[in-house]
């Protein structure tokens, strides 16, 4: 593990020319021009505001000018140099948009939260919806894989980063729209020696406030779910699905006696799984997954795969939407909303298709489901 931190430096020519700088963005006049029309919406249908302008900008920069106040950041991958408000005015700035959807104290404890996120490949969304609305200024970020091709089709990257480790990229994203976060970085992915520092903290990174796992691995799966009832964190997790999701919600903080993945796989222990025969993983994987809930195209890929298909289909539209969900969630349960446990079944095919309206369709394909799963054993 360790903390990412972007570069704060005091401008001059020289730190330019030291730092190699290959561009400068320095919009620092619009930011301070939109703190002004925030704090004075009185404005926002009269223009003759030039005069309390100039006396708002005379009383925020004191003895300044506007190219030494708030503060550079350097990026050092793209060798930008940004020039931000100090962290109250940006952040003010940054969530003004966000009310009254959200409500100041609302804000203010999402922001404050710490958020560790396993799996950057989906859990890459949540990560960037997180940092977008304004939400945990702490993220722990653990993934050891690095960034494919074959990814491209559901993370917001280019073939630029192709061969980087999948939470650094996440992370670098994070950093410039809000240089002021604290990054914790596990590229090792979660292994049994780093997990109680991704959970519980330690000297060098603070407590988790709420868990979202997309991993792949079944042993970290349940690791960390039985780290989170041991601390009494939330969890969720979010599996893409067609182009739906489900969604798992485990309240750890409030029901002690929540069994592991919300019964699915019934009062199975990570003693139980190093026990458990390797060719039955995929039967438990699918098990976890929601079997009931899993679209029938999705079941019969997964009956291709090491046939016909390499991997198991995942699509961006699904991968998208897990970000919205896991956002969603994190800053409602964070904020005292009543979201009770349990699997939901997110599916944008049953709200916009017919066939999935229509009774006797609904009546084919739930056949359909039962005969892929049959043929999967379950």
């Amino acid at each position: 593990m360790y903390k990412f931190n972007c570069e704060k430096i005091e401008i001059s020519e020289k730190s330019k020319n030291d730092l190699e700088v290959l561009k400068i963005v320095d919009d620092f006049e619009s930011q301070l021009l939109e703190l002004f029309l925030i704090r004075n919406p009185q404005f926002r249908f009269n223009k003759d505001y030039k005069e309390s302008y100039e006396k708002f900008s005379g009383d925020f920069l004191k003895t300044k000018d506007s190219k030494t106040a708030g503060n550079w950041f350097f990026f050092p991958w793209n060798k930008t140099l940004i020039h931000y408000l100090p962290e109250e005015e940006y952040f003010e700035v940054r969530t003004a948009r966000n009310k009254n959807l959200i409500t100041n104290e609302e804000q203010v404890k999402y922001y404050n939260s710490t958020i560790a996120i396993a799996g950057l490949s989906v859990g890459s969304h949540a990560a960037l919806t997180l940092a977008m609305t304004g939400g945990a200024k702490n993220l722990k970020l653990a993934d050891f894989d690095n960034v494919s091709v074959s990814n491209l089709n559901r993370l917001r990257y280019g073939a630029s980063v192709l061969g980087e480790n999948k939470a650094l990229i996440a992370a670098r994203i994070i950093a410039e729209i809000n240089p002021y976060s604290n990054i914790y970085i596990y590229d090792d992915g979660i292994t049994e020696a780093n997990i109680e520092d991704f959970v519980t903290g330690s000297k060098d990174s603070p407590k988790s406030d709420f868990i979202i796992e997309g991993v792949d691995n079944l042993e970290m799966k349940i690791r960390l779910r039985e780290a989170a009832k041991k601390n009494k964190l939330p969890l969720i997790m979010a599996t893409d699905n067609g182009d739906g999701i489900i969604v798992d919600v485990e309240r750890y903080d409030v029901e002690q006696d929540l069994s592991l993945f919300n019964g699915a796989i019934g009062n199975f222990t990570l003693e139980d799984f190093k026990n458990f025969p390797p060719q039955e993983l995929p039967k438990l994987a699918t098990k976890v997954a929601g079997p009931d809930f899993i679209v029938p195209r999705m079941l019969g890929s997964l009956l291709q795969v090491g046939r016909t298909l390499y991997s198991w289909p995942q699509l961006g539209t699904a991968a998208t939407f897990t970000g919205v969900a896991s956002a969603y969630l994190t800053r409602a349960i964070l904020n005292g909303r009543p979201i009770k446990s349990g699997k939901y079944d997110l599916n944008l095919e049953s709200f916009f298709d017919q066939t999935w309206l229509n009774s006797e369709s609904m009546k084919k394909i739930d056949e359909e489901r039962k005969d892929y799963l049959k043929k999967m054993g379950l």
